[in-house]
């Protein structure tokens, strides 16, 4: 059975599989808008580097990747979490004001998890970690 004390005691390990997750899929749009992969309606278009749409293709492939190894963890959180509060204000305020409307909650969603791992930092499972306790 959980109890507190069980579940305060994984709290590191879950930081660190939410980190790993976040960052795979923020990874993700940065593959499609630089690498073309996966396809779809995005694929390809941070190649033309043509305004911030484009250039967060690119900071969302360098920082999910960081943030999904846990390496510089927090500075790669921070541009990230600035990259999505940009996008949302940017890209989806001016379509409504909710967003479940413009199509925002997203950027919100990942605004505020990297936020969060500024001040968490990367938990046991990350580069970060290994390189801390290395002597």
């Amino acid at each position: 059975m959980m109890n507190n004390e069980t579940l305060t005691a994984r709290a590191p390990i879950t930081l660190s599989i939410l980190r790993i997750m976040s960052g795979l899929l923020f990874l993700s749009y940065g593959t499609q808008k630089v690498l073309s992969f996966p396809a779809g309606e995005r694929a390809g278009s941070a190649l033309s580097l043509d305004g911030p749409g484009a250039y967060s293709g690119f900071i969302e492939l360098v920082t999910g990747a960081l943030i999904a190894l846990g390496l510089f963890t927090r500075p790669a959180a921070f541009l990230a979490s600035g990259t999505m509060a940009a996008a949302y204000f940017i890209g989806h305020a001016p379509q409504g004001f909710f967003p479940v409307n413009n199509g925002g909650a997203g950027a919100i969603l990942f605004c505020f998890v990297f936020l969060y791992f500024v001040f968490a930092g990367a938990g046991p499972i990350s580069v970060d970690h290994a390189r801390r306790t290395t002597p």
